[in-house]
C-alpha cells in the first residue's frame, strides 16, 4: 500500500469518526491537508506530525503511546489547549457510537498502517519503576529528587511568589495563584493556632514557604526537612534573606529520622510520595515528636474509596503512567483510612476539610502559567519535560473538576484522657478577617 494510499484511508476514517462523534476539533495531517477540508485556519485542531504515530497507535493503542507522542510533539493542539479538548465531548453515547462507527472502516485503515515504521523520538522509554516506595532513605531520596529538582528556576516559572506547591486556599473563587497560596499559609497557621514562642516541625517543607511565613506572622521557631537537595538550598537562602536563620532551620533529611518535641506539626502534601505499606512508620514518627498537648495538620492528596483494599490499591492507566513519569513512589490514600490510621495511631481528630474545588483551581492556575511560559521553560528544562508538566497539571484540574480525586486537610491530637487540647468552642476563629 503506498503512502497515498494510507492517507487517504485515514482522512476517511477522521471524518467519518468526527461526524459520529460531532465534535467541533479538526485535524491538520503532516501532508499539509485538513479534515474538514474547509478547516479555518484559527480554527482548534488535532495537529498529526508523521504516519509512524498512526503506526505505532495501530500496534499498541494504549495512554503510553500517546503520551510519547505527545512530550515528543508529534500529537498537538492547534489554537487552543488540552481544557479545550476536554471540552470536545461526543453529543451522543457510547452505545451509539459504537453502533454507528464503521467497524470495516476502522479495521482497514489499521491494515494498512500495521507495518508501517513507528519513527521517532520515543523520549520516555528509559524512564523510573511505578512501583511503591519502599520507605528506605534511599528510595524516598530517589524519588523525591527526581521530582522536586527538576530545576528551582522551572517552578519559579508557574508557582506563586512564595513558590508553595500544594492546594491553595480561596476564599474567593477568582482570585489570583499569589493570593490564593497567602490565605493557605494563613489558614494553616490559624488551624494549628499557632503562638508565639511555640515550636513548629514542617514536613516535607518544600521551598520553606510555611516555616517563613509561620516565624514571620506567629512567632514560631521552625525545623523544615526534605530530601530535595534544591529546596533546602532555596529555603535556606530565603530565611537569611528574611532574616530568619535565628528562627527557622532547614535539614536535607528523611522524616523519620526527626528528634526533638514540637508544639505543633505540619505535613502539607507528603503523604502522597509515602507509600501505603509505609503510613505506620509515618504516624508513629509523628506522635513520637508532637507533644503531647500539641497539634497536628495533615494535608493530603486523596482518592474515593473501593469496595476493598485490593481494589483501591490497583492503579489505573492514567495514574499509573503519573507515578511512573511524575511522581515515582506515589500512592494515595482515602479520607476513611486516613481518619483510621490516624485513631489506630491514638489520634484524636478534630476537623476534616475537603478542598476539591480548591486544588482544582490551583491546577489549573499552574497549567495556564506554565503554558504562557512555555518558552522560557522549554529553555530550562527542554520540550518533554515542560509537555509533560503542562500535560500532567492540566490532568490534575480536570481530574479534581470530575471528583477523581480530592484534598483534605485534617486536624488531629494526641487521643489524651481530659480536655488537655487548647481549641475553642467554634471555629469563628479560623475565618476571622482581621
Amino acid at each position: 500500500m503506498s503512502a497515498a494510499g494510507r492517507l487517504n484511508s485515514l482522512r476517511e476514517l477522521l471524518a467519518h469518526a468526527r461526524e459520529i462523534l460531532q465534535i467541533d476539533v479538526g485535524f491538520r495531517l503532516w501532508d499539509g491537508s485538513t479534515i474538514p477540508e474547509d478547516l479555518a485556519p484559527d480554527a482548534f485542531a488535532i495537529s498529526l506530525a508523521d504516519e509512524g504515530l498512526v503506526a505505532a497507535l495501530t500496534r499498541r493503542p494504549n495512554m503510553e503511546t500517546l503520551l510519547n507522542l505527545w512530550v515528543s510533539r508529534r500529537i498537538d493542539l492547534v489554537n487552543g489547549d488540552m481544557f479545550d479538548l476536554v471540552a470536545q465531548r461526543p453529543k451522543v453515547r457510547s452505545k451509539q457510537i459504537r453502533k454507528a462507527l464503521s467497524k470495516w472502516l476502522v479495521l482497514n485503515t489499521a491494515r494498512k498502517f500495521l507495518f508501517v515504521d513507528r519513527g521517532g523520538p520515543w523520549p520516555l522509554e528509559t524512564q523510573p519503576s511505578e512501583k511503591p516506595s519502599d520507605g528506605s532513605r534511599e528510595e524516598n531520596e530517589k524519588n523525591i529528587q527526581y521530582h522536586y529538582d527538576v530545576s528551582n528556576a522551572f517552578y519559579e516559572l508557574w508557582l506563586d511568589r512564595e513558590m508553595v506547591y500544594t492546594c491553595a486556599y480561596c476564599t474567593d473563587w477568582d482570585n489570583d495563584i499569589d493570593t490564593m497560596q497567602q490565605d493557605k499559609l494563613e489558614m494553616i497557621c490559624r488551624k494549628l493556632r499557632l503562638k508565639p514562642g511555640e515550636t513548629m516541625l514542617d514536613i516535607g517543607c518544600g521551598w520553606g514557604a510555611l516555616s517563613c511565613y509561620a516565624a514571620t506572622h506567629y512567632g514560631v521557631t521552625t525545623l523544615g526537612v526534605t530530601l530535595s537537595t534544591q529546596q533546602v538550598e532555596y529555603a535556606r537562602a530565603k530565611a537569611e534573606r528574611l532574616g530568619l536563620s535565628d528562627r527557622v532551620r532547614f535539614e536535607l533529611a528523611d522524616y523519620a529520622t526527626v528528634q526533638g518535641q514540637f508544639d505543633k506539626v505540619a505535613a502539607i502534601g507528603i503523604q502522597e510520595h509515602i507509600g501505603i505499606d509505609n503510613y505506620p512508620t509515618y504516624y508513629q514518627t509523628v506522635k513520637r515528636v508532637l507533644k503531647p498537648d500539641g497539634l497536628f495538620l495533615h494535608h493530603a492528596i486523596t482518592k474515593p474509596a473501593k469496595k476493598d483494599a485490593r481494589s483501591f490499591k490497583r492503579k489505573n492507566e492514567e495514574f499509573a503512567l503519573l507515578t511512573k513519569y511524575i511522581f515515582p513512589g506515589g500512592e494515595l490514600d482515602h479520607i476513611g483510612n486516613t481518619v483510621t490510621m490516624l485513631e489506630r495511631h491514638k489520634f484524636e481528630v478534630h476537623d476534616v476539610e475537603d478542598w476539591r474545588e480548591h486544588y482544582q483551581r490551583t491546577c489549573r492556575h499552574w497549567h495556564d502559567r506554565l503554558l504562557a511560559r512555555y518558552d522560557e521553560a522549554v529553555a530550562e528544562v527542554g520540550e518533554v519535560k515542560t509537555r509533560m508538566w503542562l500535560l500532567y497539571l492540566g490532568g490534575c484540574s480536570v481530574a479534581f473538576e470530575r471528583n477523581g480525586v480530592r484534598l483534605y486537610q485534617t486536624l488531629a491530637s494526641h487521643a489524651n484522657r481530659g480536655p488537655t487540647v487548647a481549641l475553642p468552642p467554634t471555629r469563628a476563629d479560623l475565618y476571622r478577617t482581621n
